[in-house]
């Protein structure tokens, strides 16, 4: 099969605010003998591309390709014959024109070339949009929710930023275990969407003190544990609303970087404290196929309610502008570049 010389891709020159993100042209990429070539159809908008683009996270060298997340279609299989015969590569039942969702870093582009452990089957039940949509955020809600802390029934946990995409995903599991959900958010209007999710309780963190209202909530006992994708504004009051041996998980950065802290601060209550990473708990081919088909079986099931906020076309400004509504507060729910034919 013949494959373009090219591809266009979401690119920075160097870091900085949202106007340093361009779509570039950039050499087709190497394609190694146990790669999986993918044709993309969607771009999954994430924190995490701001944190690269901002410098926050390291970038090695320039131009580089932003994004951690694509879905699309086979367009070519791997040629090395130990992965051919390899138990972990065959159940996976990769064809050449198959539904795959890749995560990794650069994966803003319309053509990818990647390890086969890196491409995750998508069941022909579920369109390639889904699949972006749920794919990073429904992976890192069961990983953070199964080894960072088990979510299990009967736990009161506190989300914030529960409204967002992530924040959704987590409610819609959270409730399937049988765990009651707090959390937060900036609106009326979100506050009834996450209920509408499944949330028990809500509050308005720009007009109700968080600390207090989950105090009340749990009769003054706190939460078994605390995911929070906001960092540095949340980080010393959530040690607050934990109860006796609760548990943190530190998912984001969205008010920027929590500071350096003693590890003293954790003693008050015997407290736990993680910053994971999904990627870290999908090392193994064995670990990302059990949590892939894991994810796409709760969306199959409509366990996880996949809600895409919003698709932009594959501009500069558009994604641009994606990134700003993503960092503005306002959004719900994921959103999507839609990829056109390059």
């Amino acid at each position: 099969m013949s494959l373009p010389t090219t591809i266009k891709a979401v690119a920075i020159s160097k870091t900085g605010d949202f106007d340093v993100i361009e779509k570039a042209t950039l050499p087709f990429p190497r394609v190694n003998p146990g790669d999986i070539v993918v044709k993309v159809d969607y771009f999954g908008v994430n924190f995490i591309d701001t944190y690269y683009r901002k410098g926050l996270y390291p970038i090695k060298e320039f131009p580089a390709v932003l994004g951690t997340e694509a879905s699309g279609t086979v367009l070519a299989l791997p040629t090395d014959e130990n992965v051919l015969n390899d138990p972990n590569y065959k159940k996976r039942n990769y064809t050449i024109g198959s539904k795959v969702l890749v995560y990794g870093l650069g994966s803003h582009a319309t053509y990818l070339s990647v390890s086969w452990t890196k491409a995750h089957a998508v069941p022909d039940s579920i369109e390639t949009n889904v699949a972006a949509a749920g794919g990073v955020q429904a992976l890192t809600a069961l990983t953070f929710f199964t080894e960072a802390y088990n979510v299990k029934q009967g736990d009161v946990i506190l989300i914030h930023t529960v409204a967002g995409g992530l924040g959704l995903l987590m409610t819609q599991l959270a409730k399937h275990r049988g765990a009651t959900v707090i959390g937060t958010t900036s609106t009326k209007e979100k506050a009834e969407f996450a209920k509408a999710n499944g949330a028990d309780h809500v509050i308005l963190y720009p007009v109700e003190d968080t600390v207090e209202r989950v105090l009340e909530i749990t009769k003054g006992e706190g939460v078994h544990a605390v995911f929070d994708g906001v960092g540095k504004d949340t980080f010393d009051n959530n040690l607050k609303l934990l109860r006796r041996k609760g548990t943190l998980v530190s998912v984001g950065n969205a008010s920027g970087a929590v500071p350096p802290k003693s590890p003293y601060v954790l003693g008050s209550g015997n407290f736990t404290l993680l910053r994971p990473t999904m990627g870290n708990y999908m090392v193994t081919p064995e670990e990302a196929y059990r949590y892939s088909t894991g994810v796409f079986d709760l969306i199959s099931k409509g366990i996880f309610k996949i809600n895409i906020f919003k698709e932009y076309p594959f501009t500069a400004e558009a994604v641009q502008q994606a990134q700003k509504d993503l960092t503005s507060g306002k959004t719900t729910g994921k959103l999507l570049i839609k990829v056109s034919d390059e």
